[in-house]
């Protein structure tokens, strides 16, 4: 099977891996995103994905976007049994749906219709969810709507980082992608259409809403630490300084918001509940021990962190 392969980030290299090593499966290019600056000195950054297709020897396409003749052309002259479209992060317009013999499959890092859009293992810590996975899907031109295939379901644990569980579902996502496309192949593939009424949006993350409010219950309050981390990052106000917050864990505990109830370890009381802070890291400084930072701050109980 002739396989064109879409991706961007990290998420995407272990599918683009196992393709490369299944004789199977043949992958006569790779496109990503172009390459971006990146840090303070905006050093031009290739994507993951571009990194790992020079390494397996995988000729590379960094189109600023599919809407153009050329892009089709390229396509076409591919003749792709399947795009396979992993966290590329660019919309697919109709035509270049139209180009694979068989259709574009994408993997996306949830249960659909289920938390659509572009954070979707993010927004599951986030709000709480306690199982996610990730599902194989016949594209259409809609975001994230296209008929299911196959899925993967997982449980998501109490303390588990967003940073965790999304590694821990792009090492799932291989072997779906493979049951998938044999499936097609063989024309055992079924195809579910979407319950559009019971959909939810998964928005992209914003360090505008990375601020922990303290009013709310302990519990909301770690899943955003869970679900920033690792970008990017929950924080807090302490001594007129952002402090980020990268891990956490629920505490048996009472105060009001904000109020610092414990030192040994570090615990700040919620709107309900309260919350351990378990590593930190001070604007300017470097990532620690939360009690190690509060040691050198001399904090005294009572104190309101968010102050």
């Amino acid at each position: 099977m002739n396989i064109v392969f879409m991706g961007t980030p990290d998420f995407a290299v272990p599918s683009l891996e196992a393709l490369a090593k299944d004789d199977r499966f043949n992958v006569s290019a790779v496109f990503t995103q172009p390459d971006k600056p990146v840090g303070r000195k905006r050093i031009m950054t290739p994507p993951d994905v571009k990194v790992c297709a020079q390494k397996l020897g995988i000729e590379v396409y960094q189109p600023d976007t599919l809407r153009t003749s050329e892009a089709e052309a390229q396509l076409r002259a591919l003749a792709p049994d399947v795009i396979v479209v992993i966290a590329y992060g660019k919309i697919l317009p109709a035509n270049i749906l139209a180009v694979p013999r068989f259709c574009c499959v994408n993997i996306h890092g949830s249960l659909l219709p289920k938390l659509r859009g572009a954070a979707p293992i993010q927004r599951a810590v986030i709000e709480g969810e306690k199982i996610t996975g990730i599902t194989s899907m016949r594209m259409d031109v809609g975001l994230d709507t296209g008929d299911m295939i196959k899925t993967y379901q997982t449980e998501i644990l109490p303390d588990e980082t967003a940073g965790e569980l999304f590694d821990r579902l792009a090492g799932a996502a291989p072997d779906l992608l493979i049951d998938t496309l044999i499936a097609l192949e063989n024309g055992t593939a079924e195809f579910t259409k979407q319950d559009d009424s019971s959909s939810t949006y998964a928005k992209p993350l914003s360090k505008d809403e990375a601020q922990i409010d303290w009013t709310q219950d302990s519990q909301t309050v770690h899943n955003k630490v869970r679900g920033m981390n690792p970008w990017p990052v929950a924080f807090t106000v302490c001594k007129g300084k952002k402090l980020k917050v990268y891990s956490s864990k629920l505490a048996d505990k009472k105060g009001k918001p904000g109020e610092i109830v414990s030192l040994s370890p570090p615990v700040v009381a919620c709107g309900e509940g309260a919350v351990e802070l378990l590593s930190v890291q001070l604007e300017g400084k470097k990532q620690m021990s939360a009690e190690d930072f509060f040691r050198g701050q001399r904090t005294q109980i009572g104190e309101l962190i968010n102050s």
